[in-house]
This record gives C-alpha cells, structure tokens and sequence, in this order.
C-alpha cells in the first residue's frame, strides 16, 4: 500500500468519528483545517499538517498513548518528514498557549469540556522557543 492509499484510508476512517460531543465528525474538521491552510495560501507541509493532526483518532491508527497528538506525530514522522510531525505533535499545547494568551482565540464547547479536564500548564520552552512555534499555532 502505499502512502496516498493509506492516508486515503486513514481519512476516510474518520468519517463519522466524533471528538466527544462536537458536531461534525474528525473527517470534516480536517477538511476544514487543510482548507483553511490552503485559502490562506500557506505551505505544503502545513496544510498536511492541518489535514492529519487529529489523525490518531482514527480507528486504524492503533496506539495505547492517550496523547493523540503525540500518537499523530509518530505516525507522520515517517510518512511526511520531521515538521509535519512536529507540528501535529505541538498542537495541543498550541492550543493551551491560545487559549491562555489570546482572548480572542474560541473554542467548540467540546474543546472547552476537553481543555478543562487537561492540567493547563505553559508549554514546554523547547516548543515555544522552536522556530515552528508560530505555524503550530496556526495550526
């Protein structure tokens, strides 16, 4: 199989796969996330990034680590590269950094049942200090 047939596959999977209560299933919300990449003209890796950061919780992405972004960065790693994965892989504390910093950034009411069950911590330093930082935040 190669990759494009197991990321299809793996997309596909989501399709009526909820995050909790949140209203439109993981494979529209990463449709949407690529295609707000896309209509702000950002880059390549980015966009798959967008596309497959929630990609853990598809039922053929297999893994026992609760921290689905992390389970998302071992499986992208391999298949498009070192920043595609960091950036799935940094995604959550991005969105903990928003949440605490930005006022105007909004979360789903799932993210924000979600988000208070998390221990609110900054984020790592290594991660803010990283030059990806701001793209995972984008993200």
């Amino acid at each position: 199989m190669t990759v494009v047939d197991e990321v299809r596959a793996v997309l596909l999977s989501l399709r009526g796969v909820y995050d909790g209560r949140e209203p439109i299933d993981e494979l529209t919300h990463a449709l949407q996330c690529a295609g707000h990449a896309l209509a702000d003209a950002r880059d390549d890796e980015l966009v798959v990034a967008c596309l497959l950061h929630d990609i853990a919780r598809s039922p053929l992405v297999l893994d026992d680590d609760p921290r689905h972004e992390q389970v998302a960065a071992r499986w992208l790693r391999p298949r498009f590269g070192a920043r595609v994965g960091w950036l799935a892989g940094a995604h959550v504390a991005a969105k903990q950094d928003l949440v605490a910093h930005d006022p105007s950034y909004a979360l789903s009411e799932e993210s924000r049942r979600s988000l208070a069950a998390q221990a609110l911590e900054p984020p790592d330093p290594a991660l803010v200090g990283d030059p990806r930082w701001p793209d995972a935040l984008d993200l």
